[in-house]
């Protein structure tokens, strides 16, 4: 294995990170750059959440991670802390491999 390219793979990350410093800091000043980038916070984290949840590998799964999910969504819908949602669906995920 080489070790020139992932030195370029570092300093390319280090890059886009000051490159997102420099471009957050001015996007900072205005309230409305803040709000839209508010709304592509939360699609970009769902969809990781649906990718990670219901994907393996190359296929789709619906295995014990699917009712957890759904345990977690109920509970972070009513308001729950998030220790509590965390625990209740890693139990509930725990606990459906333990039976399967």
């Amino acid at each position: 294995m080489s070790w020139w390219p992932v030195l370029a793979l570092c300093v390319s990350a280090y890059a886009m990170k000051a490159v997102g410093l420099v471009i957050g800091a001015r996007l900072d000043e205005e309230a409305s750059a803040r709000w839209s980038l508010a709304i592509v916070v939360v699609p970009v984290l769902a969809g990781l959440i649906v990718i990670q949840t219901f994907t393996t590998g190359q296929r789709f799964v619906f295995d014990a991670r699917t009712p957890a999910l759904l345990v977690a969504g109920v509970l972070v819908w009513r308001k729950a802390p998030f220790v509590l949602v965390a625990v209740a669906a890693a139990a509930t995920a725990a606990l459906l491999r333990l039976v399967a």
